[in-house]
Protein backbone atom coordinates (compact mmCIF):
# COMPACT_ATOMS: atom_id res chain seq x y z
CA UNK A 1 0.00 0.00 0.00
CA UNK A 2 1.35 3.52 -1.09
CA UNK A 3 -1.51 5.65 0.78
CA UNK A 4 -2.04 4.90 4.44
CA UNK A 5 -5.42 6.50 5.28
CA UNK A 6 -4.83 8.35 8.76
CA UNK A 7 -8.12 10.21 9.00
CA UNK A 8 -11.42 10.30 7.16
CA UNK A 9 -13.20 13.65 7.32
CA UNK A 10 -16.94 14.52 6.20
CA UNK A 11 -18.87 17.90 5.96
CA UNK A 12 -22.35 18.38 4.77
CA UNK A 13 -23.91 21.52 4.24
CA UNK A 14 -27.85 21.97 3.98
CA UNK A 15 -28.87 24.89 1.89
CA UNK A 16 -32.61 25.77 3.54
CA UNK A 17 -32.40 29.80 2.21
CA UNK A 18 -30.57 32.53 0.28
CA UNK A 19 -32.13 35.69 -0.47
CA UNK A 20 -35.45 35.28 -2.20
CA UNK A 21 -37.83 32.32 -2.68
CA UNK A 22 -37.33 29.57 -0.52
CA UNK A 23 -36.71 26.24 -1.97
CA UNK A 24 -38.94 23.54 -2.01
CA UNK A 25 -36.52 21.54 -0.71
CA UNK A 26 -32.85 22.60 0.86
CA UNK A 27 -29.64 22.17 -1.95
CA UNK A 28 -27.20 19.55 -0.02
CA UNK A 29 -23.71 19.64 -1.07
CA UNK A 30 -21.15 17.76 0.89
CA UNK A 31 -17.14 16.67 0.83
CA UNK A 32 -15.42 14.20 1.92
CA UNK A 33 -10.94 14.17 2.60
CA UNK A 34 -8.90 11.64 3.45
CA UNK A 35 -5.61 12.00 5.00
CA UNK A 36 -2.87 10.01 3.32
CA UNK A 37 0.68 9.47 3.61
CA UNK A 38 2.51 10.80 0.76
CA UNK A 39 5.00 7.72 -0.80
CA UNK A 40 7.07 10.38 -2.70
CA UNK A 41 8.38 12.49 -0.24
CA UNK A 42 11.69 13.63 -0.13
CA UNK A 43 12.61 12.33 -3.54
CA UNK A 44 11.95 13.34 -7.22
CA UNK A 45 9.77 10.36 -8.64
CA UNK A 46 10.43 9.91 -12.86
CA UNK A 47 7.31 7.79 -12.96
CA UNK A 48 4.07 8.37 -10.39
CA UNK A 49 1.50 6.08 -12.71
CA UNK A 50 1.61 3.06 -10.18
CA UNK A 51 0.08 5.36 -7.79
CA UNK A 52 -3.56 5.00 -10.37
CA UNK A 53 -4.59 2.34 -9.47
CA UNK A 54 -4.25 2.41 -5.52
CA UNK A 55 -6.16 6.05 -5.92
CA UNK A 56 -8.92 5.13 -8.08
CA UNK A 57 -9.99 2.83 -5.58
CA UNK A 58 -9.63 5.43 -2.47
CA UNK A 59 -11.93 7.93 -5.28
CA UNK A 60 -14.33 5.01 -5.37
CA UNK A 61 -14.42 4.35 -1.41
CA UNK A 62 -14.59 7.99 -0.60
CA UNK A 63 -16.98 8.49 -3.14
CA UNK A 64 -19.29 5.61 -1.89
CA UNK A 65 -19.00 7.43 2.01
CA UNK A 66 -19.63 10.62 0.32
CA UNK A 67 -22.79 9.18 -1.29
CA UNK A 68 -24.73 7.68 2.38
CA UNK A 69 -23.69 11.00 3.82
CA UNK A 70 -25.44 13.04 1.35
CA UNK A 71 -28.65 10.16 1.52
CA UNK A 72 -27.72 7.09 -0.18
CA UNK A 73 -29.27 7.40 -3.63
CA UNK A 74 -26.34 7.95 -5.85
CA UNK A 75 -28.90 9.22 -8.70
CA UNK A 76 -29.50 12.27 -6.42
CA UNK A 77 -26.00 13.35 -7.10
CA UNK A 78 -25.99 16.09 -9.93
CA UNK A 79 -22.19 17.77 -9.47
CA UNK A 80 -19.26 16.82 -8.66
CA UNK A 81 -15.69 17.87 -7.84
CA UNK A 82 -12.20 17.13 -6.40
CA UNK A 83 -8.99 18.55 -4.81
CA UNK A 84 -5.67 18.22 -3.10
CA UNK A 85 -3.71 19.85 -0.66
CA UNK A 86 0.02 18.41 0.06
CA UNK A 87 2.47 18.41 2.94
CA UNK A 88 4.88 21.05 2.62
CA UNK A 89 7.44 17.81 2.00
CA UNK A 90 5.12 17.24 -1.31
CA UNK A 91 5.17 18.91 -5.01
CA UNK A 92 2.38 20.10 -6.51
CA UNK A 93 2.78 17.19 -8.55
CA UNK A 94 2.04 14.52 -6.01
CA UNK A 95 -1.46 16.24 -5.94
CA UNK A 96 -2.33 15.87 -9.39
CA UNK A 97 -2.02 12.54 -9.35
CA UNK A 98 -5.27 12.48 -7.84
CA UNK A 99 -7.27 13.67 -10.27
CA UNK A 100 -7.58 10.99 -13.06
CA UNK A 101 -7.95 8.11 -10.81
CA UNK A 102 -9.85 10.33 -8.24
CA UNK A 103 -12.17 11.49 -10.60
CA UNK A 104 -12.68 8.24 -12.37
CA UNK A 105 -13.37 6.37 -8.37
CA UNK A 106 -15.81 8.51 -7.93
CA UNK A 107 -18.08 8.74 -11.33
CA UNK A 108 -17.62 4.57 -10.63
CA UNK A 109 -19.31 5.63 -7.07
CA UNK A 110 -21.64 7.47 -8.70
CA UNK A 111 -22.47 5.19 -11.38
CA UNK A 112 -22.48 7.96 -14.22
CA UNK A 113 -20.75 11.44 -15.39
CA UNK A 114 -20.19 12.53 -18.82
CA UNK A 115 -18.54 15.82 -17.97
CA UNK A 116 -14.88 16.28 -17.03
CA UNK A 117 -14.67 16.73 -12.74
CA UNK A 118 -13.15 20.01 -12.04
CA UNK A 119 -10.19 20.22 -9.94
CA UNK A 120 -7.81 22.13 -7.70
CA UNK A 121 -4.72 21.08 -5.66
CA UNK A 122 -1.70 22.95 -3.65
CA UNK A 123 0.78 22.48 -1.42
CA UNK A 124 0.11 23.70 1.66
CA UNK A 125 0.64 24.00 5.88
CA UNK A 126 -1.29 21.95 8.31
CA UNK A 127 -5.23 22.99 8.63
CA UNK A 128 -5.11 24.57 4.83
CA UNK A 129 -8.34 24.72 3.26
CA UNK A 130 -9.00 24.26 -0.40
CA UNK A 131 -12.20 25.73 -2.28
CA UNK A 132 -13.03 22.68 -4.62
CA UNK A 133 -15.57 23.72 -7.76
CA UNK A 134 -18.40 21.84 -8.59
CA UNK A 135 -19.57 21.70 -12.33
CA UNK A 136 -22.86 19.26 -13.31
CA UNK A 137 -21.60 15.92 -14.21
CA UNK A 138 -23.16 15.79 -17.00
CA UNK A 139 -22.77 18.82 -19.52
CA UNK A 140 -19.97 21.51 -17.37
CA UNK A 141 -21.63 24.54 -18.74
CA UNK A 142 -24.76 24.27 -16.71
CA UNK A 143 -24.92 27.38 -15.39
CA UNK A 144 -27.11 26.79 -12.17
CA UNK A 145 -24.68 24.48 -10.87
CA UNK A 146 -21.63 26.60 -11.11
CA UNK A 147 -20.44 26.37 -7.71
CA UNK A 148 -17.27 25.70 -5.15
CA UNK A 149 -17.14 23.79 -1.72
CA UNK A 150 -14.75 24.45 1.28
CA UNK A 151 -12.76 21.72 2.64
CA UNK A 152 -9.85 21.12 5.06
CA UNK A 153 -8.75 19.07 8.23
CA UNK A 154 -7.19 21.12 10.85
CA UNK A 155 -4.66 18.71 11.76
CA UNK A 156 -3.44 17.55 8.20
CA UNK A 157 -1.67 17.87 5.99
CA UNK A 158 1.56 16.98 7.99
CA UNK A 159 4.56 17.80 6.07
CA UNK A 160 4.69 14.07 4.97
CA UNK A 161 1.00 13.69 3.99
CA UNK A 162 -1.86 14.70 1.54
CA UNK A 163 -5.73 15.61 1.66
CA UNK A 164 -6.90 14.07 -1.25
CA UNK A 165 -10.87 15.27 -1.38
CA UNK A 166 -13.89 14.81 -3.68
CA UNK A 167 -17.15 17.12 -3.33
CA UNK A 168 -20.65 16.38 -4.77
CA UNK A 169 -23.95 18.19 -4.52
CA UNK A 170 -28.17 17.71 -5.21
CA UNK A 171 -28.84 20.61 -7.03
CA UNK A 172 -27.12 23.28 -8.40
CA UNK A 173 -27.37 26.69 -5.98
CA UNK A 174 -30.31 27.98 -4.30
CA UNK A 175 -32.40 30.53 -6.72
CA UNK A 176 -29.76 30.06 -9.43
CA UNK A 177 -30.81 32.81 -12.70
CA UNK A 178 -27.11 33.72 -13.82
CA UNK A 179 -27.75 35.51 -16.88
CA UNK A 180 -27.09 34.23 -19.86
CA UNK A 181 -26.69 30.19 -17.96
CA UNK A 182 -26.97 27.12 -20.34
CA UNK A 183 -29.32 24.39 -18.83
CA UNK A 184 -28.70 20.50 -19.39
CA UNK A 185 -31.29 20.75 -22.67
CA UNK A 186 -28.85 23.41 -24.28
CA UNK A 187 -26.36 20.47 -24.57
CA UNK A 188 -25.30 20.33 -28.14
CA UNK A 189 -27.15 23.01 -29.96
CA UNK A 190 -25.88 25.37 -32.17
CA UNK A 191 -24.24 28.50 -30.64
CA UNK A 192 -23.49 26.84 -27.45
CA UNK A 193 -20.63 25.43 -26.05
CA UNK A 194 -19.98 21.27 -26.54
Amino acid sequence: MLFAVRKIVVSVEEIHFERGPTPESPAVKGAIAAVVSNPYVGDYAENLSPASEELRALGERLGSQLIDHLGGDPHAIESYGKGAIVGSDGELEHGAMWHIPGGGGMRAAIGRGEAIVPSTKKVGPMGARLDMPLTHLEWSYVGSHYDAMEMGVPDGPRPDEMVLMLTMATSGRVNARLAGGFTLEDRGTPGTPA
